[in-house]
């Protein structure tokens, strides 16, 4: 019966997947490129709202929004479009680019200082039941808050409010995302968010359901939007790869490792029993021959032995015959006795020189010696060296994708943690790293290196601004040391951690690479 249900367990993991749930900080740092866009007016003095949507960034100067959002400003010149940030207070204008009312798109450019972190871009199509975030600034907030004009020009977090794809169907002669993520007026030109914070559509209305608030909310689909920016000219991310959680994603890496080390140990094993039936049949052969040996050695022993013994005969009966002819006798005597000492000399040089059984156990290394130098000097065989030039390799089944990531990096690695002969890897606690807080973008990466493995790995965090600027303000404690700085790599890997300690237990994005060094 047990038997049964992890069967049925598991056909029921197959047929229905597990949806990826809304990460918090994803939709965070989506967040962060989301605008109000206020249309304004004046009266000669006095600056006054007109209306307001939402729109985001799709560059660091380029806003999508709503066809409708802008209309006031489309049909009246004197009116003026602002741009209010969710963070910080560069408050900019903004210039209509193009605007497609047939699909209820627009596209800003923002006219002032002001920039934005882009938002990414959703290429795959969710499955109906996927968790949804719409973001964006509902009118309805306002209203409860008591929010006035000069509230509205202060940068705020926008409102995030989850739900489910309901499914895709045209309607308005443009394709839609059918969702239950609740939006009001002011949300129109939102992002309706993946689980991973990349765009899956342009929040624009909801259903009509009489004086009841709407239950089933429409955005324009990236099936529009897509087309709408790259008819526009605009470099924007776009990322098919699914959404994956990390928490997917480390099982995965953990369950990789296992296989790979029951691989290894199998390997091992099975390299285990083949030196050991080697070893076997090695120590037979030696057996036999070092037998073989002493064997010979003692018949070669046991023939000078008799021949000395004959000689040493012949040379007695010379000493004691007749003293017929003493020169003749003394002759027979000198040359018999000599080759009887010489035959006894070499019969038990023979007899102790017998290969002892100790020469088995030497004649079985010295065989296993010589076999491995032949298996060391196997082309393919030598393992490879972990410094030179290394091309790396996306391994997407391995990464979280929420970007648009390089499918290679190459760069020229040093023993001592020197990447391209200038940049210094920190090494702490058996990890090289390097940490980079850039001036133009929100946010941090760390780059991590495995010798060992020959993986490289970034692990990107997209930070708030109040965020950025307290791990500038870190970061601009040290310099880094040169690579031929006595101690660099640790010097670097004990600095790096202040800045480390500020960033999140979990990065937004992490892009694994395999690494091989270039013939």
């Amino acid at each position: 019966m047990l038997r049964f249900i992890i069967l049925f367990a598991a056909l029921a993991g197959l047929a229905f997947p597990t949806q990826v749930i809304a990460d918090p900080a994803d939709v965070n740092a989506a967040a962060r490129g989301v605008v109000r866009v206020v249309i304004i007016g004046t009266d000669g003095t006095a600056v006054f709202p007109v209306s307001h949507g939402t729109g985001f960034a799709v560059t660091s100067t380029r806003i999508v929004t709503n066809a409708h959002v802008i209309r006031d400003a489309v049909v009246d010149d004197t009116l003026q479009i602002a741009i209010v940030p969710s963070e910080g207070d560069e408050t900019a204008f903004a210039r209509i680019v193009s605007i497609n009312t047939k699909k209820d798109l627009a596209l800003l450019e923002v006219t002032g200082p002001l920039r934005l972190p882009p938002l990414t871009i959703s290429g795959d199509t969710a499955s109906d039941s996927a968790e949804v975030t719409s973001v964006g600034y509902p009118m309805n907030v306002d209203r409860a808050q008591g929010l006035d004009i000069e509230d509205i020009f202060r940068s705020q977090p926008p409102v995030k409010s989850r739900g489910f794809l309901s499914g895709r169907r045209p309607s308005r002669q443009f394709d839609t995302i059918l969702h239950t993520a609740p939006i009001a007026r002011g949300n129109s030109g939102g992002p309706l968010l993946d689980g991973c914070g990349r765009v899956l559509g342009v929040n624009s209305f909801g259903a009509d359901s009489g004086n009841s608030d709407a239950e089933f909310f429409f955005a324009v689909s990236t099936k529009e939007l897509i087309p709408f920016l790259k008819a526009n000219g605009v470099p924007a991310r776009i990322s098919a790869e699914p959404c994956r959680s990390l928490n997917d994603l480390d099982d995965a890496e953990r369950e990789r490792i296992e296989r790979e080390q029951a691989s290894v140990r199998a390997e091992m094993a099975e390299r285990t029993e083949a030196q050991r039936i080697k070893r076997d049949r090695m120590q037979l052969e030696a057996e036999m021959e070092v037998q073989e040996d002493r064997e010979n050695a003692m018949a070669i022993a046991a023939v000078l032995l008799l021949l000395a013994a004959g000689a040493g005969t012949i040379a007695w009966q010379a000493k004691t015959g007749a003293a017929n002819d003493v020169t003749a006798r003394e002759r027979k005597l000198i040359i018999a006795g000599s080759l009887s000492v010489l035959a006894l000399v070499g019969s038990l040089a023979m007899w102790f020189t017998r290969p002892g059984i100790d020469a088995i156990d030497r004649k079985v290394n010295a065989a296993m010696a010589d076999a491995e130098d032949i298996t060391a000097t196997t082309p393919g065989s030598i393992t490879s060296s972990n410094s030179g030039t290394l091309v790396c390799t996306l391994q997407a089944d391995r990464s979280r994708i929420t970007g648009t990531p390089d499918g290679t990096v190459e760069f020229d690695w040093a023993e001592d943690g020197c990447v391209n002969t200038r940049t210094q890897y920190g090494f702490n606690a058996g990890s090289w790293s390097r940490v980079f807080v850039p001036n133009q973008e929100d946010a941090v990466s760390v780059n991590l290196y495995n010798p060992d493995t020959k993986t490289f790995r970034t692990d990107r965090y997209l930070l708030s601004r109040n965020a950025m600027s307290t791990t500038r303000e870190a970061r601009g404690k040290y310099t880094p040391p040169k690579c031929d700085t006595d101690g660099a790599a640790s010097k670097l890997g004990d600095m790096q951690g202040a800045v480390i300690a500020l960033l999140p237990d979990a990065p937004n994005e992490r892009l694994v690479y395999s690494c091989a060094v270039r013939d």
